[in-house]
């Protein structure tokens, strides 16, 4: 099994051969590139394999992995496809490096935030938790994808109060929505503009690693 996605790994320092091993699918911003979402997940690589991913479309001076055709409105067939090959992603990853299926987590940031609540929400039980730092869910997703969040799983959700690229009002609505389902979620909001500040940074790292500890059905 290969994959055309291209990816930068972090692995722990001392890892014991026969483990498993928890693992961080990182999802950068439009426009920026794999290495952009490193200095995020400094000091995790000790506990997890983190797979920082860039997107398939060339974007300005970086990558996506879709298009927008309008505000809040990703083009369908694109957004799709960049679904489909991050997920494809996700099992090649966890089949080809020594990791524990049972805790996988996605992170991602704007426009990766948007993909990784996606896959949390299609992926069912692959997903133990997602941390979504000011994204949205498009409104085909919530309406047309098949909904499959699975029983252990929970989100970390922020938001900055003052964004102007995606209102704050749509962070609440995540976690409106992840609600409904049931799904148990963390919201921080913060006031700041469209960025992850050092605070964020510090309350979803300290969520993922207490997260870490809880227990799968």
């Amino acid at each position: 099994m290969e994959t055309e996605m291209i990816y930068e790994l972090r692995r722990p320092r001392n890892v014991v051969q026969g483990e498993k091993y928890p693992a961080i699918f990182v999802m950068h911003g439009i426009g920026s590139n794999e290495q952009n979402m490193l200095s995020l997940v400094n000091g995790l690589e000790d506990r997890f394999f983190i797979f920082s991913v860039r997107g398939h479309l060339p974007h300005g001076p970086g990558f996506a992995y879709f298009t927008i055709e309008g505000y809040g409105k990703p083009h369908r067939e694109v957004f799709d496809e960049g679904i489909n090959k991050l997920s494809a992603f996700i099992d090649y990853a966890t089949e080809k490096y020594p990791v524990d299926s049972n805790k996988v987590y996605l992170m991602g940031f704007s426009q990766g935030a948007i993909v990784s609540m996606t896959l949390a929400l299609s992926l069912g039980s692959k997903i133990k938790g997602t941390v979504a730092l000011s994204g949205y869910i498009p409104q085909f997703v919530k309406e047309e994808y098949t909904i499959n969040p699975g029983k252990q799983l929970s989100l970390f959700i922020s938001h900055g109060e003052y964004d102007n690229v995606l209102p704050y009002e749509w962070g609440k609505e995540n976690v409106e929505f992840f609600t409904q389902l049931e799904v148990p979620v963390t919201f921080k909001s913060y006031p700041e503009g469209h960025t992850v500040t050092l605070e964020n940074l510090r309350d979803f790292q300290a969520w993922i690693l207490n997260d870490l500890q809880r227990e799968t059905a």
